[in-house]
Order: C-alpha cells, then structure tokens, then sequence
C-alpha cells in the first residue's frame, strides 16, 4: 500500500514537470505582402511571416503553410517547402506564396457591397511549421489591414 501511495505521489510530480515544461505557443505577425506573378484568374501573393519564438530551444523547420481568413471567410491559402530555424528566443521571417481565386474574391467583393465605406479589412490566419517526420508547431494570428487611401501604400496591424 505505501509503495503504490509513493508510486503515485512520483507520477504525479512527474506529471506536474512535464506540464511546467511545455513551450509557449509562437508568436506570429504579418511582417509583409508582397504581389507575384499569378496564372490566369489567380491572384498570387507572398506572404512574408514574423515568427518569434519565446522558448529556449530552437524551432528547426522544412515546410510551412498558411490559410488566410478575410470577414470569416478563407481568402488565400499556401504551402512552401521553406526550411530554417527560427532560434530560442529569437526571430525569423517565413515567406509563404498564397493563391487566392478569382472566385474568392468576388465573393469577398460581393460580401463588402452593404453600402459602408470601408477602409479597414480584419483577417484572421491560421498556419504550421512543419519538421519532416516530428510533426507542426501550428499558430494563428489576427489582424487588421488598413486600405490605402488614394496613392498611400497599405499597413498592416496586429
């Protein structure tokens, strides 16, 4: 009886370890978009990712993909076969190619017809860093894109 009360009060406090050892979740921003060369009714954009990582340990990545969510709805998605490392409380910037189709964004277009102006897009993205055979360290992120006024260039916020 005693041997399984100090078996159990053991697992316990190994349990309670493992917990304090979980690494904090990625911290991840839009750091930029930049347009590219599209194939007929696509629009194709780079995504360029700030990921910072507040863990000691260093986060070593080969692939990485992104959805991104515009008004609720998915606007743009992306892989790359982009590999690095983003280092123990450190920084890195990802940039990820997404496609949004012409369909897409004539709904997004159609869904913003209610009569108000708009000048500011909330997005919401969701994505992973992948390590082939280990597994994702997976992230989201909202933000807000404020639409340029005539001849100003566009700003992201989070």
């Amino acid at each position: 009886m005693r041997r399984q009360l100090l078996a159990g009060l053991a697992a316990t406090l190994l349990g309670l370890t493992g917990c304090a050892t979980l690494p904090d979740p990625l911290d991840v921003t839009v750091a930029g978009i930049e347009p590219l060369a599209g194939e007929g009714m696509e629009l194709r954009l780079l995504v360029k990712l700030r990921v910072v990582n507040p863990n000691d340990r260093p986060i070593e990545f080969d692939g990485a993909s992104v959805r991104l969510d515009v008004a609720g709805r998915t606007f743009a998605t992306g892989a790359s076969a982009a590999s690095g490392t983003v280092p123990r409380f450190g920084e890195a910037v990802v940039e990820v190619p997404v496609t949004v189709s012409m369909l897409r964004m004539a709904r997004q277009v159609m869904g913003m017809l209610d009569g108000k102006p708009v000048d500011r897009i909330q997005y919401d993205l969701a994505g992973k860093l992948s390590k082939r055979g280990i597994g994702a360290k997976r992230f989201s992120a909202q933000g807000e894109f404020q639409l340029p006024a005539a001849g100003a260039s566009p700003r992201t916020r989070t």
